[in-house]
């Protein structure tokens, strides 16, 4: 059942609100967990439908809610948007504070099987379901099917949380993300860190493999991704789109791939091209 959530702060904003609240989370073990919102002008009257934004590497719920410039496409189509912190908090782990592309900041949107971290870092399933079942018990937000993005390490969390739950979101898109983590570096580190040498587990949260084993792509389900062509991590194929989408082809799922000519990684990137997201969800919901 879901708990009570404590409101942080709260900031007007394009006649809607950013709010942010704290919560205990079972999902990770009893850590309290921070989130941000934005409810449109519209969830004043009755439930609106919500999109899911994942944040990348050292980031925080509020680094969308602050840099993705979302809210007011927001709200002209009535979404609300729930960002989720990307790891727990304070749960003590040796290590997790050492590097920043693994532990604090970096939860890689998994359900870690291997100790110390099993028993906090399950981002995966608070993601798919606290968080949704908190959001929607006591806030102004549809229960149904949701939208899912993000950006980076956020991106790959977005799609394989949609690819594996085609049920529970009506559509997916990304801003640069990690796409086959089973073979580049900071997928390599992550998912073995966290879910340790069997393979069969660690492509459970790998893109481009869930596209090559699924049964049949559902004809209503969405996929949109969005890559700078200046981002230094393309070049040092950390991201690997082009992997994607082949695999996206040989399914017959059509991917639409966007290579943006002298944009890179950052939040310039990603608000420069918020707001065509933001529509392209509102209109899968």
């Amino acid at each position: 059942m879901p708990g009570d959530l404590e409101l942080v702060s709260e900031w007007r904003h394009f006649g809607g609100w950013m709010r942010q609240y704290a919560h205990e989370s079972a999902a990770v073990g009893g850590l309290k967990m921070t989130f941000n919102v934005y409810l449109p002008p519209q969830a004043e009257t009755g439930p609106v439908p919500v999109i899911y934004y994942l944040a990348g590497l050292t980031c925080t719920g509020e680094t969308g809610a602050q840099k993705g410039h979302f809210a007011k496409a927001a709200a002209q189509r009535g979404v609300a948007i729930v960002y989720p912190d990307t790891s727990p908090r304070g749960a003590g782990v040796a290590g997790e504070d050492d590097d920043w592309d693994f532990g604090t900041g970096a939860g890689f949107y998994v359900d870690a099987t291997q100790q110390p971290w099993s028993k906090h870092y399950r981002m995966y399933t608070y993601v798919r379901e606290e968080l949704p079942a908190l959001v929607t018990e006591h806030l102004p937000i549809r229960k149904g099917k949701a939208g899912i993005f993000g950006h980076s390490m956020g991106g790959h969390g977005a799609l394989t949380l949609a690819m594996r739950n085609t049920d529970k979101y009506a559509s997916v898109s990304a801003f640069a993300p990690i796409c086959n983590p089973l073979e580049v570096p900071w997928g390599v580190k992550a998912l073995k860190g966290y879910l340790g040498d069997d393979r069969a587990t660690r492509a459970e949260y790998d893109a481009t493999n869930l596209m090559v084993r699924m049964m049949a792509v559902p004809k209503s389900w969405y996929n949109f991704v969005d890559q700078g062509k200046a981002d230094k991590f393309l070049d040092q194929q950390q991201l690997t789109p082009h992997v994607l989408q082949e695999a996206c082809e040989k399914k017959g799922q059509s991917m639409q791939l966007r290579i943006h000519e002298g944009y890179d990684h950052s939040y310039y990137f990603v608000s420069s091209f918020g707001e065509e997201h933001i529509n392209f969800h509102a209109d899968a919901l």
